[in-house]
């Protein structure tokens, strides 16, 4: 055999890699594939670039903008999902890889069902409404922490707090926060810290992870719960993207522990501004008054009153003393004209009086018996004894006779 029938067989690597890739590409069909997601980036462009392994190989996955833009999750380290995709070969390198066209969790679908279901149910009680949910206390004296001891949710929230509000105390109560026994330890370290009562809000989270590490914050015991607590709490479970039951239940939703450490605790370099800020409000409003007052000051010395005070009141006191004058003239006359008629008056009532009358030949006379004053010729009868009144004295008679007459005499004999 000689040289050129050996090398005439030789591939270039751009042919070999052609090959590799048709050989793959268009005798494997697109598959699902279920694995754990490492090395995953999410590229300034917007594809995603990881690795699906289980416990004895993985393969390099590729999912372009365009279609990750569609999914309902966030992809990250660590967690299981399935995908279907197309074997590729990248030929600058000479890999092969998976270009991704559909992704999604892989073991969640009946969890995630009853997610839907439970929300629904306690959104239709009303356990969500916004009129039930509490305020938080813009000061709190202590915050109850209920969380795992060991994760570092609680070490985020300590190191806030502390950077914040030194002052602010903290109490632990060591809770399970992933498994089976995480929702009743949940339910009780609520109840726990509401028999206490020494805490004026409470934390309930803990940081993120899968659906199924995060489950426990799902149960019903657990919304009931913080529904039922008389101290307002806050959810802190997960990351941002990460929603929870206890998340819609609570009186305030945190996007981390972190955020929840910062909501309940104020951060006192503001407050300190605050304080500055209104010290000096108040200074200038001091100052303000200050100015006004003195300017009415001012007036008030310019005012002729204050400039000469003993002629002002020199002038009120001669005024006075007008004005008694007055008083005691028009006393005088009205006085005066009372006189006048009171005199008048007694003189109209002498001349009118009785004794008057009699002077001028009148009399008055009455029966004796019946002490009646005779008016009437009709009143009298003969026999009867009457008194007779003159101006200067009385005395009785008998009536003999009786003569109707105006001018007619009457006889009446003298006793």
């Amino acid at each position: 055999m000689d040289q050129e029938e050996v090398f005439a067989a030789v591939y270039s690597v751009s042919e070999l890699t052609r090959e590799i890739k048709s050989l793959l590409e268009d005798h494997l069909p697109p598959v699902w594939l279920q694995g754990e997601l490492s090395n995953f980036i999410r590229h300034s462009s917007g594809h995603m670039y990881f690795s699906l392994k289980d416990q004895d190989a993985q393969i390099a996955g590729v999912m372009w903008r365009q279609r990750n833009l569609l999914l309902t999750f966030t992809p990250r380290d660590g967690m299981q999902v399935r995908v279907f995709g197309q074997v590729r070969v990248y030929e600058k390198r000479g890999t092969y890889q998976l270009d991704v066209l559909k992704m999604a969790p892989a073991g969640v679908g009946a969890l995630q069902a009853a997610f839907e279901k439970l929300k629904a149910q306690l959104h239709a009680e009303g356990l969500f409404d916004a009129d039930r949910k509490r305020p938080l206390p813009r000061f709190p004296n202590a915050v109850g922490i209920v969380t795992s001891a060991t994760g570092a949710a609680l070490r985020d929230i300590v190191q806030i707090i502390r950077r914040r509000a030194p002052g602010l105390q903290m109490i632990l109560r060591p809770t399970l926060v992933q498994g089976e026994e995480a929702a009743e330890d949940i339910v009780q370290a609520i109840r726990e810290f509401n028999e206490f009562d020494q805490v004026d809000v409470l934390i309930v989270g803990r940081g993120g992870g899968s659906l199924e590490d995060l489950w426990p914050f799902n149960e019903e015991k657990v919304a009931r719960a913080i529904r039922a607590s008389h101290i307002p709490v806050v959810s802190a479970v997960g990351h941002e993207i990460d929603f929870t039951i206890a998340d819609f239940v609570a009186d305030l939703r945190a996007a981390t522990p972190s955020a929840a450490a910062e909501l309940v605790a104020p951060l006192h370099s503001a407050l300190r501004q605050d304080l500055r800020e209104l010290k000096n409000r108040c200074r200038r409003a001091f100052e303000r008054s200050l100015h006004q007052h003195r300017d009415r000051l001012m007036r008030l010395r310019s005012h002729y009153g204050l400039r000469r005070p003993a002629d002002l009141l020199y002038q009120r006191r001669q005024r006075v003393d007008e004005l008694l004058q007055s008083i005691r003239s028009s006393c005088r006359n009205r006085l005066v004209q009372d006189q006048r008629r009171l005199a008048h008056n007694r003189q109209l009532l002498t001349s009118l009086g009785p004794e008057s009358v009699l002077r001028r030949g009148y009399a008055l006379c009455w029966d004796e018996q019946t002490r009646h004053l005779v008016t009437r010729v009709a009143a009298v009868t003969p026999g009867e004894t009457l008194t007779v009144q003159l101006h200067d004295g009385r005395w009785q008679g008998r009536v003999d006779e009786i003569s109707n007459g105006k001018w007619d005499q009457v006889v009446v004999e003298k006793k």
